[in-house]
């Protein structure tokens, strides 16, 4: 069975100094509760590869991605798509920017879930997708202070 979770935050910055911020893989630390992400190969776009650990300690799982489509808009926002590979991931992940302005955003980070268990996983889901909904709201709330006006992350 697979599952679509959708989140967005608008953010007061330009498209592109959202973008630069959501794509810099390894900084995605600073506002994605307990994950770090690191690049398995120096490719952006198509074919690049990351690898994020979530967990806390040595307690937590691998999620290998591939990038499956990469867009820059020409406002500077853009689309990212990417394939999760790994055993306790799997599916489609989408962080896109879309402009509202020369100086406003809105990121939208979306995930296409294959659940394990067939029905049980499906019930297993329900159950936990509103803690997981809450983690992914407040990641972006995150998001939204770390990269906001007269943060340091913005300057980067």
């Amino acid at each position: 069975m697979r599952v679509r979770l959708e989140r967005r935050v608008d953010v007061a910055v330009p498209p592109a100094a959202l973008w630069d911020y959501a794509t810099d893989w390894p900084r995605q630390g600073e506002w994605v509760p307990l994950t770090r992400v690191e690049r398995v190969d120096a490719a952006d776009g198509v074919g690049g590869r990351l690898r994020a650990w979530t967990g806390v300690g040595p307690v937590g799982f691998w999620d290998p991605m591939t990038i499956t489509r990469w867009q820059r808009d020409a406002d500077g926002g853009g689309r990212c798509e990417v394939l999760h590979r790994g055993r306790v991931v799997r599916g489609e992940g989408e962080f896109a920017v879309r402009a509202r302005g020369p100086e406003a955003s809105t990121f939208v980070w979306a995930e296409v879930l294959v659940l394990p268990g067939g029905r049980l996983g499906a019930l297993a889901f329900r159950l936990v997708r509103p803690a997981v909904e809450l983690v992914l709201d407040a990641a972006l709330r995150r998001l939204r202070r770390r990269i906001g006006p007269g943060d340091p992350a913005r300057s980067h």
